[in-house]
């Protein structure tokens, strides 16, 4: 069973389409400037592992916690359609599968517009 699918159904499928073209509008580089900061503060492994081709490594809301600002949170949550409370919970299970399916041959795709 996906990640995704423990979110209760089309949520977890709406999350892994919209996640890169949401981070796209909040974050400047988007998806790869997102991946940046996760590395910038302790989180290659994570990265690395979804880029990979082995098993995607965790990441949790916690961890989101200490990389995003406020302002990056609540503008994800509201294009996303969700309460700010559960952006963290969401995108800790969205983001590795999404990075993974972004990126088949090891080098994140960005999304189309």
């Amino acid at each position: 069973m996906s990640l995704l699918n423990s979110l209760g159904g089309s949520l977890g499928q709406i999350a892994l389409k919209a996640l890169p073209g949401v981070i796209q509008q909040v974050l400047p580089g988007g998806l790869n400037a997102l991946l940046d900061q996760l590395r910038r503060s302790g989180y290659e492994n994570q990265v690395s592992s979804w880029l990979g081709r082995g098993p995607n490594e965790p990441i949790t809301a916690e961890d989101l916690r200490k990389v995003l600002d406020n302002e990056q949170v609540r503008q994800m949550a509201q294009k996303l359609g969700i309460p700010m409370d559960q952006l963290f919970p969401t995108l800790a299970q969205a983001l590795p599968e999404t990075v993974d399916h972004h990126s088949p041959d090891g080098t994140l795709q960005e999304p189309k517009a």
